[in-house]
This record gives structure tokens, sequence and C-alpha cells, in this order.
């Protein structure tokens, strides 16, 4: 029977695994191997996929591609491979390299299985304050950080998480590069100690690769809180690799992880020694004659960085990479004949693919290795992440309980939000009016009252919404909660042509689009990582956020947190609407298989947690600084120039006569007190409406006044004023801009306007000229369809950026520019137009 046949709670050996390319050499390197138990844990609440422990770790798989995994549920394993070996494989001790001469410089690359806590540890050890999530794919690109320690410079490199050293995901691909092309003095391997098996399976490509390698056995508190019992010293000299016990997300064991590894750079470390991985006396026999065929000729510049060993192995398994990187050598086409001969003979004797054959040795290795040093605790203990996953992953309970949290999160955003948002609003009022006071009136003075602290200030006011809506975002990666939600969201991404794995890269999208996009590296298939990245602009980032905040609190103030989730709901079926009309348009729809890890429930520490969350709080505060601010600058100057003093002049004449007109009037008819006082009060609002009028004036007149007036007849059907059209159009660099523009906009008025919020100002714009002179600006109406042109039009041009390079085309950035604006316009006309019939 096949794997989708077994029932919640049974188990089963795996016989085979059937299928062909990259699905069957992913599952295996997974760990679904033959002679593996396999349990089924649980089915997704759309009953697909279906969740299974195997070597002691939660993974998940769609039922159609469980259905090629044949088991029996038999106590006696009917071999269908034909392995000539079992058990613990012949080591081998290489001869001793000369050693090179050293440097003060340490190179360092982290490498390790995605969530084994790289980036952690990577952070601990030189204080960087790079991303952790866990579940894999959050680390897209290598990280680099320098620090001293022992005397010695540490250049570390922190590089994408990858099960394996392939040739079928990009994260595998630049792993490789990196390795081969930089060369690092020691190459740390991050285990987790929770699922050594597995982990250790990318251990045995390195000993292949020949490098000098320190194992960090990270998150060791875990196995021994399972009461699992680990001989780390024999271990490590079965391996070869000097083994460090961490725990780096309390900074447990880090010193003594480089002071190792100065140890073994410094080749004083006894225990360090090259073994080989017993691929069994045939392989073993083709492998020699690849070997001395590579060895021959002018090819020492290669095999002095590659290893022949490694190559000859890769040569055999078929991989595209290896395969050109032998077409530098000098006897290339030798090289390859012997390859296709000896694959030829393999084949026979064995019935089988190489990649398997070579795949089965390597964890016959590491179960051989285990079986001497590794001793689980004989309770079969529910682990507490099984407990959880009980509630959080119920086939009924799941869907609600995650609309409820993330419902829950925009409240807490308004309500936590609210108070700090009000204190900093009141500061930036209260600096505005004083350094109106305090200056003269003067160009200077304008810039800094209505251009810097007017543009900079209606931005900064969000920041504690930011920082709260970060820190819960944070919290539900680092419990491994967000990996739970690709589980059972799988089935719906599956229903638009994407899957579970597609979902990390969107989540992502929340925070920020550009890595989001980046993101997409760990999606294997071309197709899906392209349709997942035209549709990750649907994903309102943080720079959008305040945008949203700014209007829904100045017009819908009753049901704030509610109003912002729909937002962030009405995005999500943007993207699925597009992504199903993009597979059945310009995609041919491709099936892979969704295999991803369901880490353990792990308690965050609160400086992990708080140092993400600052560390976004300090992005926000840069682009302040920098982006926003000459943004602000440039807005103001372009809607100051040119001057236009005429229409100063033009209302001081008027004000004039209207103050003579009333004095005239005051001197012919004796009135009370009370109503002179009342006829004042007339004057002077009159005089300040013929002032505003000016502005205004001033204001159409000017650069940015003339740009809106060329946008109006695209943005007027729509809703939009002139100054609306401008602010959307500046956005087209960053979101924030279009606050900061509004905000620029918005200071036109009497003196006492600095104390007024952009909310307030937002509120009573009216138009002073035209058919709707003396209606408001921006209506609820007005307001909505402006949230939705926001929602969905042009990303920012880094998200441009990234898309460009991501693909590497140009076509689809501007694609994506391009059918993002057009949508954007399209559904923003219906919500008004629909909205102005229907008399809202």
């Amino acid at each position: 029977m096949t794997l989708a046949g077994l029932k919640e709670g049974e188990k089963g050996i795996i016989t085979k695994v059937k299928g062909r390319g990259a699905f069957r050499k992913r599952i295996m390197e997974m760990g679904f191997v033959i002679g593996k138990q396999v349990i089924v844990v649980k089915n997704a609440p759309l009953l697909d996929p279906i969740e299974y422990n195997i070597m002691g770790y939660e993974v998940s798989l769609r039922r159609s591609d469980a259905a090629l995994i044949e088991v029996t549920t038999g106590s006696e394993l009917q071999a269908t491979t034909g392995m000539p070996y079992h058990g613990v494989l012949e080591l081998e001790q290489s001869l001793k390299l000369k050693p090179l001469p050293r440097s003060g410089t340490i190179s360092i690359a982290l490498i390790g299985n995605p969530n084994s806590g790289k980036t952690t540890l990577f952070n601990v050890a030189s204080g960087s304050t790079e991303r952790t999530a866990n579940y894999g794919g959050v680390t897209v690109e290598a990280k680099s950080a320098k620090f001293r320690h022992g005397g010695y410079t540490f250049k570390v490199v922190d590089l994408p998480g990858t099960y394996s050293i392939t040739h079928y995901t990009p994260e595998e691909l630049f792993v490789r590069s990196h390795l081969f092309s930089e060369v690092p003095d020691i190459v740390v391997n991050v285990i987790d100690s929770s699922n050594l098996e597995r982990n250790l399976y990318l251990t045995t490509q390195l000993i292949d690769m020949d490098l000098r390698v320190v194992m960090a056995l990270n998150m060791f508190d875990e196995l021994t809180e399972k009461g699992d019992a680990l001989d780390i010293e024999n271990l490590g000299k079965l391996l070869g690799i000097p083994i460090i016990p961490t725990v780096s997300s309390k900074g447990k064991g880090v010193i003594e992880l480089f002071n190792k590894i100065i140890e073994v750079y410094e080749e004083n470390d006894p225990n360090v020694r090259h073994v080989h991985v017993n691929y069994g006396f045939d392989i073993e026999s083709s492998i020699k004659k690849i070997q001395q065929i590579i060895n021959k000729g002018d090819n020492q510049h290669l095999i002095n960085v590659v290893s022949p060993r490694y190559l000859a192995i890769k040569l055999l398994e078929g991989d595209e990479e290896e395969l050109k990187r032998i077409e530098e050598c000098s006897n290339t086409s030798e090289i390859l004949r012997v390859v296709e001969a000896e694959t030829k003979v393999l084949e026979s004797v064995f019935n089988d693919t190489i990649e398997t054959i070579i795949t089965d040795a390597k964890y016959g290795f590491v179960e051989g290795a285990l079986k001497e040093t590794y001793q689980a605790s004989i309770e079969n203990k529910t682990t507490r992440s099984r407990l959880i996953d009980r509630v959080l992953t119920n086939r009924i309970l799941s869907y609600p309980i995650f609309v409820l949290l993330m419902w829950a999160v925009f409240q807490a955003t308004f309500f936590l939000g609210d108070y700090p948002m009000q204190w900093i609003e009141m500061f930036i009022s209260f600096l505005g009016s004083s350094v109106q006071l305090l200056l003269p009136d003067s160009m200077i003075r304008d810039l800094l009252v209505d251009g810097i602290i007017g543009g900079v200030g209606g931005v900064i006011v969000f920041l504690p919404n930011i920082l709260i809506l970060f820190f819960f975002i944070s919290l539900m990666e680092t419990t491994g909660y967000m990996a739970r939600v690709a589980f059972i969201v799988d089935k719906l991404m599956h229903k638009v042509g994407l899957h579970g794995r597609s979902f990390i890269p969107l989540l992502m999208g929340f925070g920020c689009n550009v890595p989001a996009v980046m993101a997409t590296r760990t999606i294997e298939n071309k197709t899906d990582r392209l349709v997942t990245m035209m549709i990750i602009p649907f994903m309102s980032c943080s720079a959008r956020y305040p945008v949203y905040i700014l209007i829904i609190s100045a017009f819908f103030d009753s049901f704030r947190g509610t109003l912002l989730f729909l937002i962030y709901l009405i995005g999500i079926g943007f993207a699925g609407a597009l992504a199903i009309i993009f597979r059945k348009t310009l995609f041919k729809k491709e099936e892979m298989p969704f295999v991803m890890e369901l880490p353990p429930y792990r308690i965050p520490t609160s400086k992990a947690i708080f140092r993400h969350t600052w560390f976004k709080g300090l992005q926000y505060l840069k682009k302040m600084g920098t982006i926003i601010l000459a943004a602000s600058a440039i807005i103001w100057a372009m809607g100051y120039f040119p001057i236009n003093k005429k229409f100063d002049f033009q209302a001081e004449e008027q004000i004039s006569a209207l103050y003579s007109v009333h004095q005239e009037l005051l001197s012919q008819t004796v009135f009370a007190q009370n109503q002179v006082d009342s006829m004042m009060i007339l004057v002077d609002s009159q005089a300040d409406a013929i002032r505003l009028e000016a502005m205004n004036k001033k204001l159409e007149h000017s650069i940015i006044g003339k740009i809106g007036q060329l946008m109006l007849p695209l943005v007027e059907p729509l809703g939009f004023d002139w100054k609306m059209g401008v602010s959307l159009l500046a956005g087209s660099a960053a979101k924030e801009i279009v606050i900061s523009t509004m905000g620029v906009l918005h200071q036109s008025g009497t003196d006492a306007e600095p104390t007024d919020s952009l909310v307030n100002k937002i509120r009573g714009q009216r138009y002073d000229s035209g058919p709707k002179a003396g209606q408001p600006v921006m209506t609820p109406l007005v307001a909505i369809s402006f949230i939705i042109f926001v929602l969905i039009y042009f990303p920012c041009i880094a998200v441009f950026a990234a898309i460009k390079k991501e693909s590497g085309q140009w076509r689809w950035a501007t694609f994506t520019a391009v059918y993002t604006t057009v949508l954007a316009w399209v559904s923003s006309f219906i919500i008004f137009q629909i909205g102005t019939l229907l008399g809202f």
C-alpha cells in the first residue's frame, strides 16, 4: 500500500520511493528513505496535506505525493532496493594535507538545514540583528559580519538554509558556489539537536567535499530535555569533526565554539580527520576510477579547490553544475566517457539510480554513527508541539483561530498604539508651533514648519503602530506558528495553483515586499516563483500601513481594527484571484511536491523578540531621516515655487479694503460693544478665508500644482482631487511618502494650523472652487476608493528592482508595475462610481 492509504495514528515502513527527478531527490533528502518508520500524525483541516513524523520530526506532504511512497505495515521489511550493505560503514583515514599559512583573519561559513538556528548563532556571535524565524526560507541571501575573538578577526557568513548541496534549488546552488568561490577557512555545520539523523545528511556531503568542519550542535537543551543521551566525543571521532553543543538563542556554548574554531584553524585538535562515507565496493570502485581520470592532465587548478572524490560522486549522480565545472578540465571528454561507462555498469548492477544508492548509503552512514553514540529516551511522550497542534491545526478550529489572531493583532495596533501615537502627535504639533513662533516669517521657517515637520512628522506619528505590528508578527514567527499557517492553508493555496511554501514569502510581504520577493528563491519551481513574486505587492507592507491608519482614523474611527483587517483580507483576495488568472493565461500549471518542515514550537526569548521589533523601528526611523526627509523637502519646494507674490498682494488689498469698509461702517453708525465684537470676528474670519484662498491659488499655480492639474483628469473619476493624485504619484518611490506629501500639501491656513493633526486637516478639507465648492474633498466613499488604490497600485521602486533582479528580466517587473496600477485605477473607479450612484 502507499503512504497516502495510512490513517491517522498508523505506522508504516517505507519500502519504495517512486517518482522521478527533483521530487524523488527532495523526498529522500527530507528523510523518506527505505527502511524508515513513518507515523501519520494528522490530516490538514481540508484533508490535504498530511502531517507525518519521520526520524522524530514532523513534516507534511500532499496526499498525491504521499501516494508515490510505498510502505508495509507488517513487522518484516521486504527490501526492494537491493542494497548490499547495512549498519556502520567503514571509515577511511585520508592523507593529511599540508597546512596553509595562517593569517590573522579566519573566514567562517555557517551551513545548516533551515530552522537549525544559523542566523540566531550569527546574531549572537557578531552582535548583528538579522531576522530570524521558526520556519525555513527566511535567510535567502548571505549575510556577513566581522568581529574579534581570541586574537583573530572572524569574518562570518550566514548562508541560506539548505537540506543538501545539490543542483535543484537556488539556495543549494548559492551555498555550493560560495564554498568553492570564497573557500572559507572553516565551515561551521549548524545542527538541530532535536533531529540529528536528517541534519547529519548535509554533514555527509561536507565530508565528501573534504572541508575543515566544526559542528555546532545547536538547540542542545531540547535534546537533553527529552531525556536523550548523545556521546558527543565519540560521534565527533566517527565523523572526524569536532562537536560543540550550543544553545545559541541563550548564548550558551558560543564562546566555546569559536575557541574550538581557533584550535582547528591552528591544527591543534587531534580528533580532526578526513573520513570517507563508504558507498560499497562497486560504487567505491567507480569513484576511484573517475578520481584517477580527474587527477590526470592539467586539472590542478580545479582539484585544489574542489575535492576530486566529491566531483566523482556528483558526476555519477548526474549533477548538472559539476558537469559544467569539469568543462574547464584538460581531459573533459575522457572524464565524461568514464562517467558514462561507470554509470551504465552501476545501474545494471543495482537496478536503481545512482542518486538513490548514494542517498541510502549516506543515511546508512549516519544511522550507523548514531547507533553507536545516540540513545533516545525510552519513555514515549506526547510532545508539547503535538499537544498544541491538536488545537491550532485542528480541522475545525484552525481557520477560526488564525482569523481571530490576525484580527486581534490589528485591533491591538490601534488599542495599544493610540496613546503613544497621540503623544508623538502632540509633540510634533508643539514643535511646529514653537518653530513658527521663534523664527521670523521667511522661506526657512516655511521649509521647517510646512516641509520638514509637516512632512516627516505626519509619518513618524505611526511609529508605535508599526512597532506593535512587528512585535506580534515576530512573536508568531519565532514560536513556529507561521509554519503551521502554511500547513493549514496549503489546500487553499493549491486551489490557486500554488502551495504552502509560497505562503511564507507572501506572509513576509506584510512586513516588506522587498525581502518577500527575495524569499521566493526558496520556491524550487520557476513558474511558482514568478507567480508568487507578481502577487506579493497585494500583501500590504508596513509602508502602506500608515496610510491606512491615517485614512481610517479620519473617517472610520468606530471600527478601525476590523476595517484594517478587512483591507488585508482584500489584498489576499486579489492575490488569490490574480494567481488563478496567471496560471490559466501566462503560465502552464505545474504540480510540485509540498514538502515543508513543521518545526517544534519554541518559546522565543524576549531579547530576540524585542531586538527584531526595535530593529524594524530603527529601519523606519532611518527612512524618516533619509528618503522621507528628502521627499518632503522636494515636495515642499515644488509647492513653494514659483512664489507668485501677486496672489499675496491681491489678498492683502482685499483684506485692507475689507477692514476699511468695516472701519467706515463703525465711524458712521453707533453699535453696542457686543455687536462690534461680533462684527470684528466676522471680518477676521473673512480675512482668513481670503488668505486661505490666496494660499490655495499659490499652491495650484506652483510646480506641483501644475503637475496635479495635469493628473486631475486621471484621478477625478476616482473621487480624488489633485493633491491626492500628486500624493499617489510621489508614493511610487515609497508608500510612506504618500503621507508626507499630504502633510506638506495640507499646510495651508491660519497661524493656528500647525497644532492641528493631519487627520483633522484631511477631514476638514473643502473644495474652494468649481461645482463642488464648499463640499468635503474626502468623504467616506472617497476614503475607501483611496485606500483600495493604495493597496493595489504600483509597488515601490525597491520592489520593482527586486522583481527584476529575482526574475532576471525587466519585462516581469514592468508588467507587475503596469498591471497593478491599471487594476488599482479600475477598482477605485468601480467603487467610487457605483457608490456615487447608490448615494453614498
